[in-house]
């Protein structure tokens, strides 16, 4: 069995938190069996539907969240209207922002959900308490920046190809947070126009690099949504990743 999830059956542990992959990856290892417990009082588990908006722009966020499953998309707002697209979170991600009033970005729902939201002064309060805690979203933080400046690279220099197979490998590699290596499958998260935004392409552009990769054998297209990866290896080479 995984070493980080040696405490799966430790009665302990609230139930909800036992297998919950967030509970083991993500911020919440941090934390001990009593403050789980306490922690557990005050949780909601939510399952949200695609399109909603979780977080808004300059909103003072009355709570935080871990993302259990599903896809959540970050944008910006520019002063003129236009929106973009400026990242994705995945389990087993938190999502909010600690030490700061508000939020600085929009977070919606780009496939149906499930979060385990908690309150924020409860949390705010554990991190004073837990330099683990802290440590941990730090490391998260960090995690985040080191994909911000990777993504930068992939918009800067790479070319079309590389960047639809870069999208694809993101997916790829964390819609699902158990995920070691080979094939997968999954449901793209984004519509082709936020696709397209996400990477600084055409629409067209876009689909025809699918259209290519498909014939390639490097990915499988299903339904128009659902993609097959048979080789991640592959994929990844196609991404100069």
């Amino acid at each position: 069995m995984d070493a980080k999830r040696k405490d799966i059956h430790n009665s302990d542990i609230p139930v909800l938190c036992r297998a919950c992959e967030a509970r083991h990856r993500g911020v919440c290892g941090a934390l001990s069996t009593d403050q789980l417990v306490i922690l557990n009082k005050q949780s909601t588990l939510k399952r949200v539907d695609s399109g909603v908006e979780l977080i808004g722009e300059a909103q003072q966020a009355e709570s935080y969240s871990n993302i259990i499953s599903g896809v959540v998309k970050l944008t910006k707002m520019m002063a003129d209207g236009r929106q973009q697209i400026v990242g994705l979170q995945f389990a087993p991600d938190f999502l909010g922002r600690p030490f700061r009033a508000d939020s600085g970005i929009t977070a919606d729902t780009a496939t149906e959900v499930n979060i385990c939201s908690f309150p924020r002064t409860m949390i705010d309060r554990m991190i004073k308490d837990t330099p683990e805690l802290e440590h941990k979203l730090l490391e998260q933080t960090l995690k985040e920046l080191d994909e911000a400046r990777d993504w930068m690279l992939t918009l800067g220099r790479k070319n079309a190809s590389e960047k639809v197979a870069s999208f694809l490998y993101l997916i790829a590699t964390h819609i699902n947070p158990e995920l070691q290596a080979g094939s997968v499958s999954f449901e793209l998260p984004l519509t082709r126009s936020d696709i397209a935004d996400f990477l600084g392409l055409t629409i067209e552009t876009v689909s025809r690099q699918m259209t290519k990769l498909r014939k390639d054998e490097v990915i499988l297209i299903r339904n128009n949504r659902q993609v097959d990866v048979p080789d991640l290896g592959r994929l990844a080479e196609r991404a100069s990743q």
